[in-house]
């Protein structure tokens, strides 16, 4: 909660502030106490209670803060109590001192405890010997001071410790100057100097001997707070400071000399601060409580840390000085504002009266009535013009200290009493506008008028403008007039304005013309206006007034926004997010809203951008406005996975199959904490970096086994991403079914399904064929029978009876011959019918051996070739030799026969091989001669028209449960292969097979 000293009252005692604005490297001292930006934190507002002893900030960021109630770690948003479970300490142990040490480790003094040490994130107690401290403070050589009661007092150095004293008085406080000199402060027996070992007592100029604070500046000063007031000294002597005599003896309990060298003084009546500029005070009732304020504290960003027996502050610095409608009234509406070339600042407030505000002062002008509305205000050198809403047209001239004025009216040829905008141009004229009579030019004491009649676009004017080129701009309802040379002109959307309802004026450095309008700005170029074609929407809102600053920025006043924008982008026509800053009451402003007057927005001499505001007159100092400010530092504070948090200390495992992993995180800056935004990175995951995000916490669900990594970026308060990049490794753990070993055993369980699978098929498939073959075997059996027990008989009676017809035809010798030579053709038909029984009956190779019958075969058919063409013939046998199934082997021979005898009778060849391959895949034979070759025709066709041969081999073959392939190119041979599955070939398998992929796995 960001407030301006409500409830709180700031009294400026001694001298005035000489200037408004310097240097702002800390908390400024030439500001008013008022106008530095303020936050509270009380048990109402977030804060965990108990009386502020102790506040530190630890390399890392954090602040630190002891309480009547504990350890408590603050981000600038979580107050998060801190427990002290790694030592005996309890954790609710009320806490009364805390300091960092030059490496940045955390002391705390707790009540009657042991000092206890954060060393790599863990708490430690630091022991060495019977604890009674009384006393704990930061020395000039990187340590620790600490005052025992019982053991004296001593300096830690890392893990060293160095007795410097002995025992004394209870000590309450401590401080060492650069000399090496310790003070030390007693609780009831005054001030002692502790050097080479002895403790002195120095009281010259002390009357209090309860020495609350000390603070030692350089080698000989030293400041001392005591329950009756405030001393300075140089060690020999002492004196009393003079505080406000409404504060009487005040208790002083904390003492602060901020970098800007500012003294901080924490009583139990408020706070004061003390500069070369005077003494401020204020009350802090809210903070301070029923007690006092009892710690004060500087962080690296060198915001005032304030805890008292209330609650917890903070006092910064801002971009901008303003002067709060809350300490004056006069500042609640505000209407038009101009700075004379002396640097006064002229302010009119919407609810009448004029003021001139001068280093910190601000005083009426008493000739301007404080009911009269004062609509403009402009002028030149010594002399200011002010437009007012009845009195018409008035001027004011300082002489000798003294404000003179003289108004025109109607009476005196003004067009209309109600001057809304003014303006005195170079040659001395000035030009009042009006509400609705159009404007008048006063020149020589006479005033020339120009209406719509003229060629004025409307007879309001809301501002009005000299360019360098001589011509005069007058802004209206109705668009933008100029006047140059006599002419007039009028600019319309027609010419580029983005409204024909123009607020505002502005000549820039470079000589451009600037309007501002209902719809936003444009600029002069090229005889039109020109609106940048992409900007953000806030330069979209009406503008009420601009200025620009001796950098190039340019400073907007919106209807509800105050911006800077580059005007080098605003020029180029591309305007991103990114380059426009949006200022609020986190920069210092009361408000935001800009008002609607002739001139809202302007610049001094000095190069400052003054604001008049709905609410508050603020002033900003662009060239105190750098590139750099503090880095926001980026943490990484929690992992959870399903309500689960994981330990960050150890390496993060999360258990498996989360639904649900929320990181939490913060970014120390605590200057304005609430501007902070994030990116973040969850390597294994996302492929790029998150958008700029307020929230603290990224919540990714359903994440998969694997190793992931968390990268965090932090911007700070001012946009600026200058700060490290945090990180932290997490391994989510597969569950059982997503491991490695789990995914392999089910694919060698799906494998080895297959296998089973295709060892299934493959006896289904033999059972079936062994089915077929018995049933042609059966057939086959059946056919022999029949035939010789049908036609075979009946053969061998119709040869006995054509023996019979032979004896009786003994007297006719030549047809005795003939019929003993169809006798001889039937017995050899009778033979050759017996042999095919036979054959049906039982297998034509004997012994189950293809070679020998191929062989024989081959032989028999070589024989019978001339005898000066001889053919070689060659059987060769790969693999062990094995049984096949009878029908098979009998419908394999068969087709190896058909092709030796094609080979022997027609091809002509020199050469013939038959090749048989035992293998546990498959059966297979070979006829390979090199003779003329089988016409492709032929081939392709299985066999010429009419002969049924090949067609009959591949039929057989296809029976087998094999195929028969034939390869042949004229003059080069064919080659006739008989490929037949294992399982189908074979009458008996050797041993188990394994499927070709196992096989090749092993």
């Amino acid at each position: 909660m960001i407030c301006w000293l409500k409830q709180t009252r700031w009294i400026l005692i001694g001298i005035v502030l000489a200037g408004l604005v310097t240097d702002a490297r800390a908390l400024d001292p030439n500001r008013l106490p008022s106008q530095y930006v303020r936050e509270q934190w009380t048990t109402e507002t977030r804060f965990p209670g108990g009386a502020v002893n102790g506040i530190a900030q630890t390399a890392d960021g954090y602040l630190w803060i002891g309480t009547d109630r504990g350890l408590t770690r603050f981000d600038g948003f979580n107050f998060r109590p801190v427990s002290f479970a790694s030592i005996a300490t309890a954790s609710n142990v009320p806490i009364l001192q805390l300091l960092t040490d030059a490496g940045g480790k955390l002391w705390v003094r707790p009540q009657g405890a042991d000092l206890v040490r954060q060393k790599d994130g863990k708490f430690e107690s630091v022991r060495y010997g019977p604890v009674a401290i009384t006393a704990l403070s930061k020395d000039n050589h990187d340590g620790v001071l600490v005052s025992d009661i019982a053991q004296g007092t001593f300096r830690f150095m890392e893990d060293h410790v160095q007795k410097l004293g002995p025992a004394s008085p209870p000590v309450i406080s401590l401080a060492e100057t650069a000399d090496g000199k310790i003070w030390m402060g007693t609780l009831g027996d005054g001030l002692f100097l502790l050097r080479g070992g002895r403790a002195t007592q120095v009281n010259a100029g002390l009357p209090d001997r309860k020495i609350n604070c000390l603070l030692a500046i350089g080698s000989d000063e030293l400041w001392i707070g005591t329950d009756t007031g405030l001393y300075r000294g140089n060690g020999t002597g002492f004196r009393r400071l003079e505080l406000p005599s409404f504060l009487g003896n005040v208790q002083v309990l904390s003492l602060l000399r901020d970098r800007d060298s500012n003294i901080w003084v924490g009583t139990t009546r408020g706070l004061l601060r003390i500069n070369g500029k005077g003494i401020s005070f204020s009350e802090e009732n809210e903070l301070r409580g029923d007690g006092g304020i009892n710690v004060l504290f500087e962080d690296r960003e060198g915001n005032l840390w304030i805890g008292g027996a209330g609650g917890l502050g903070r006092i910064r610095d801002s971009a901008f000085v303003t002067y709060s409608s809350v300490s004056d009234r006069r500042f609640e509406h505000n209407g038009p504002v101009y700075v004379d070339p002396e640097g006064r600042t002229w302010l009119a407030p919407a609810q009448g009266g004029l003021y001139v505000l001068q280093n910190g002062r601000v005083q009426p002008i008493t000739s301007i009535p404080p009911n009269e509305v004062v609509y403009s205000i402009s002028g030149r050198a010594d002399e200011v013009w002010v437009g007012r809403q009845r009195g018409g047209l008035t001027r004011l001239r300082f002489r000798n200290g003294a404000i003179a004025s003289q108004s025109y009216t109607e009476a005196n040829g003004l067009a209309q009493n109600s001057a809304y905008a003014v303006y005195e141009s170079r040659d001395g004229s000035v030009w009042a506008g009006t509400l609705n009579a159009g404007v008048s030019k006063f020149k020589d004491g006479h005033f020339t008028t120009y209406t719509t009649t003229n060629g004025l676009a409307s007879n309001t004017v809301s501002s009005i403008l000299e360019t360098r080129d001589g011509a005069k701009w007058f802004a209206t309802p109705s668009g933008l007039s100029s006047f140059s040379n006599r002419q007039w002109r009028t600019f319309t959307t027609v010419e580029g304005l983005p409204s024909p309802e123009v607020n505002c004026l502005f000549e820039d450095s470079s000589g451009t013309l600037w309007t501002g309008t209902s719809a936003g700005l444009a600029f002069f170029a090229s005889n039109r206006f020109q609106v940048p074609h992409e900007s953000p929407d806030v330069l979209r809102e009406q503008i009420v007034g601009m200025a620009e600053d001796k950098s190039g920025w340019f400073w907007i006043a919106t209807s509800d926004h105050v911006l800077r924008v580059p005007r080098d982008k605003l020029l180029s026509g591309v305007v991103k997010a990114v380059d426009v800053r949006e200022y609020d009451q986190a920069d210092g402003l009361e408000s935001t809203e800009g008002v609607k007057r002739s001139q809202s927005v302007v610049s001094d001499s000095a190069g400052r951008i003054w604001f008049s505001l709905r609410s508050g007159l603020s002033v900003v100092d662009s060239s105190q406005i750098t590139d750099y400010s503090v880095a926001a530092l980026p943490h990484i504070e929690a992992i959870t996975a399903d309500n689960n948090t994981a330990n960050l200390a150890a390496s993060v495992r999360i258990p498996p199959s989360p639904r649900r992993i929320t990181f939490e995180y913060t970014g120390l800056s605590l200057a304005v904490p609430g501007r902070i935004r994030f990116r973040y990175f969850l390597e294994g995951f996302d492929s790029s970096w998150s958008q700029p995000v307020a929230a603290r916490e990224a919540v990714y669900t359903n994440l998969g086994p694997g190793s992931y990594r968390f990268r965090l970026v932090a911007s700070n308060s001012e946009g600026l991403w200058n700060g490290p990049e945090t990180a932290i490794a997490l391994n989510v753990a597969p569950a059982y079914y997503q491991t490695y070993w789990f995914r392999l055993s089910c694919v060698a369980a799906f494998l080895g399904m297959l296998a089973a699978a295709y060892q299934l098929r493959l006896r289904q498939l033999a059972r079936q064929f062994n089915i077929r073959m018995e049933e042609r075997v059966n057939e086959r059996t059946r056919i022999a029978r029949d035939l010789h027990d049908t036609m075979l008989q009946t053969f061998q009676g119709v040869l006995l009876k054509f023996y019979g017809l032979s004896v009786m035809l003994a007297d006719r010798p030549e047809a005795q011959q003939k019929l003993e030579g169809l006798l001889e053709q039937g017995r050899q038909a009778i033979n050759e019918g017996r042999d095919a029984v036979v054959g049906l009956r039982s297998s034509t190779v004997i012994a189950n051996d293809l070679a020998r019958a191929f062989t024989t075969l081959g032989e028999e058919l070589a024989a019978k070739q001339d005898s000066h063409n001889p053919v070689a013939f060659q059987v060769e046998v790969e693999g062990e030799t094995r049984d096949l199934h009878p029908i098979l082997r009998d419908e394999v021979y068969r087709i190896a026969c058909e092709a030796l005898r094609n080979a022997f009778q027609h091809s002509g060849a020199a050469r013939i091989e038959v090749g048989i391959h035992y293998d546990d895949r498959q059966f297979w034979v070979f006829i390979r001669d090199n003779g003329k070759g089988i016409d492709p025709k032929v081939l392709d066709a299985r066999g010429r028209e009419g002969h049924y041969g090949l067609p009959g081999m591949h039929e057989r073959a296809k029976l087998a449960g094999g195929r028969l392939v034939v390869r042949s190119r004229v003059n080069s041979g064919t080659e006739a292969e008989i490929i037949i599955p294992a399982a189908r070939a074979y009458a008996k398998s050797r041993s188990p097979r394994r499927s070709a992929f196992l096989r090749r796995g092993a």
